[in-house]
């Protein structure tokens, strides 16, 4: 039971943790550092709360959650999956509900990353459907396709083999040359990253809970963290002030970037911030500022694995 309650308390401390760290300015100053806590912190939750039930419903065997499913597995072969229902079974009620919770949680988490998958890569299929009748080619923007829209729009739709950045005829009239390339660069940075990969897991379980506001809190900040990434990307290449002044003129004129893209501007606030760390960079985090908070994303993570192992 100790391994049910260590595993227990890492849950309780994830939540606890992203609380903290949504409420944070640092993950600002190194958003791609902050984007690799916020996924151990996920990853971490989802198996120290379905390590926790294991061990609590496998402590009979006495063999910690590994050793315990290995158990479970080898009497449910040898005597069927109604063991736990026989006078003879050495589990409780409630500890045959946690080991159903547990299989039902990972079941649920499954399910939802894939299905989040399989709806994007849907109506990205969709969108390029459509932008093959409707875009077009323009020499003068180079690795973009047109789509002739009076708002101002820039996304990019990622692929396996073939990857799209769109920009609406209304963003050609309202950015110069310059800020026209520094949206691109921004657009290109999401494609070689590969951000929509890194979303994926916080949109599966925004779609498991979605009842809880939490969830949609945690994904618009991934999300926003994500955007600053590519910020800094795009910076490698065009001025802060360029991509700044083409975000500002995006918030004029701006339109909703479809389901399944990533889009140089979205929610309003948001973009302000980006264009006050853009206008007014601050220091970044130090090496070991960033090596500390890595290291403990690390020992998050052993740790949670760890006490799979603990045969108690």
């Amino acid at each position: 039971m100790v391994s049910a309650a260590l595993l227990s308390a890492i849950a309780v401390g994830c939540f606890a943790a992203a609380a903290r760290l949504r409420r944070a300015r640092w993950p600002f100053r190194g958003p791609y550092v902050a984007v690799i806590a916020w996924q151990a912190l996920g990853l971490a939750w989802g198996v120290s709360t379905i390590g926790a039930l294991l061990a609590f419903g496998l402590a009979p065997y006495g063999r910690g959650v590994i050793g315990g499913l290995a158990a479970l597995a080898a009497d449910a072969s040898a005597h069927g999956l109604l063991l736990t229902a026989t006078a003879a079974s050495p589990f409780g009620p409630a500890q045959v509900a946690a080991i159903l919770l547990a299989f039902g949680l990972t079941l649920l988490l499954f399910c939802c990353l894939v299905a989040s998958f399989v709806q994007v890569v849907r109506t990205r299929r969709r969108h390029r459907a459509l932008l093959h009748l409707v875009g077009r080619d323009d020499p003068g923007v180079p690795g973009a396709r047109i789509l002739d829209h009076p708002a101002a729009a820039a996304y990019c739709l990622p692929g396996v083999l073939r990857s799209e950045v769109v920009i609406s005829a209304g963003a050609l009239e309202v950015l110069d040359s310059e800020e026209l390339a520094a949206v691109i660069a921004h657009e290109h940075a999401h494609l070689r990253q590969r951000h929509d990969l890194v979303l994926l897991p916080f949109s599966s379980l925004k779609r498991a809970f979605p009842r809880l506001g939490t969830m949609r809190e945690y994904y618009r900040t991934v999300s926003l963290l994500i955007e600053m990434c590519a910020d800094d990307q795009a910076r490698r290449e065009r001025s802060a002030r360029e991509l700044a002044t083409a975000l500002m003129r995006f918030g004029e004129r701006g339109a909703t970037a479809p389901a399944g893209a990533l889009a140089a501007t979205a929610d309003h606030t948001d973009v302000l911030a980006r264009v006050r760390r853009l206008l007014q960079p601050g220091q970044g985090l130090t090496r070991a500022q960033s090596a500390a908070v890595l290291g403990s994303a690390a020992l998050l993570m052993a740790t949670t694995v760890s006490l799979w192992h603990l045969p108690m």
